[in-house]
């Protein structure tokens, strides 16, 4: 076999496997998915990521709700519409980035962790988490069930942000000795 024929089989083998590829029904449109976030979270949830999906249309109808119900006296009404409106944007690229990353692992291209099928939300423990879950709990049961004002919220929700940066920067620390202990044994 001429070398001439060599080279022609081979890219008949690459051009049919890209042949394959384009239509392989696995395939998400990145543009698509981006169209379809202008919801958010139905970009995620078209390319498989049901758990990010649902996430997104949990905060964003949250935060919707709670401009929305508030009124005229809601204080940081500005911010909450700067965070409606980054997290459209980000949510439009997020679903694209991730369907194009699709994509490129399904080609063997990129690695990347496929969506598994849609499974119940995974509650593994988180202690800050719970802790902040329980504390919201109780704040808001003290003013529907015993009528205790919330005024007090509005001079000192900026602790939770404080108490947030300084629990990530601890834990930031803690991860770099713990990775520089592993480095040098």
């Amino acid at each position: 076999m001429s070398d001439s024929q060599t080279d022609s089989s081979e890219q008949q083998f690459v051009g049919n496997q890209q042949a394959f590829r384009g239509n392989d029904p696995r395939r998400k449109s990145p543009i698509l998915a981006a169209t379809l976030s202008f919801i958010p979270g139905l970009g995620q949830i078209y390319v498989g990521y049901y758990q990010r999906g649902f996430t997104h249309i949990l905060v964003m109808g949250s935060v919707f709700s709670i401009v929305t119900t508030a009124g005229d006296e809601f204080a940081l009404f500005p911010l909450a519409i700067m965070f409606i409106v980054f997290f459209l944007f980000y949510n439009v690229i997020d679903a694209y980035r991730r369907a194009t990353l699709y994509n490129l692992s399904l080609d063997g291209i990129a690695q990347i962790e496929l969506p598994d099928d849609f499974t119940a939300f995974d509650l593994g423990g988180s202690y800050i988490g719970g802790v902040a879950i329980t504390v919201f709990g109780l704040v808001a049961l003290s003013n529907t069930a015993f009528d205790f004002s919330l005024i007090w919220l509005e001079d000192w929700w900026p602790l939770a942000p404080v108490a947030l940066g300084v629990y990530l920067t601890f834990r930031a620390y803690q991860d770099s000795q713990t990775k520089t202990l592993e480095d040098s044994e």
